[in-house]
């Protein structure tokens, strides 16, 4: 079964950076959009940010200018680079990729900057 899996997560203060990673569980798996979704506290999930395998990247307004979004589809593996961290951006962080019609997800990682 394949699944994918969030790293680099956890605690970090107003004003400062943090880098996301996320590969599957299996590297026999290519997939054709990859991206970051959140759900902030008694929130919704969220698009953060997706990149397909060709490299153009797309984000949400509320985190554009401050996070980047990478992938290595070589290696099946896609990051979310995080600056200016602010304490809305406190979340639950999942990696998602699709295969055709089918999307696949992390377990997710937490998120939490302080003020």
């Amino acid at each position: 079964q394949v699944y994918l899996v969030e790293s680099g997560g956890g605690l970090v203060q107003a004003g400062g950076s943090m880098r996301l990673s996320c590969i599957a569980s299996r590297s026999s798996f290519s997939f054709n959009d990859m991206g970051w979704y959140r759900q902030p506290p008694g929130k919704q999930r969220e698009l953060v940010a997706t990149v397909t395998s060709a490299g153009r990247p797309n984000y949400a307004d509320s985190v554009k200018g401050r996070f980047t979004i990478s992938r290595d589809t070589a290696k099946n593996t896609v990051f979310l680079q995080m600056n200016s961290l602010e304490p809305e951006d406190t979340a639950v962080y999942y990696c998602n990729g699709n295969i055709g019609f089918a999307h696949y997800w992390g377990q997710g990682t937490q998120v939490t900057v302080s003020s």
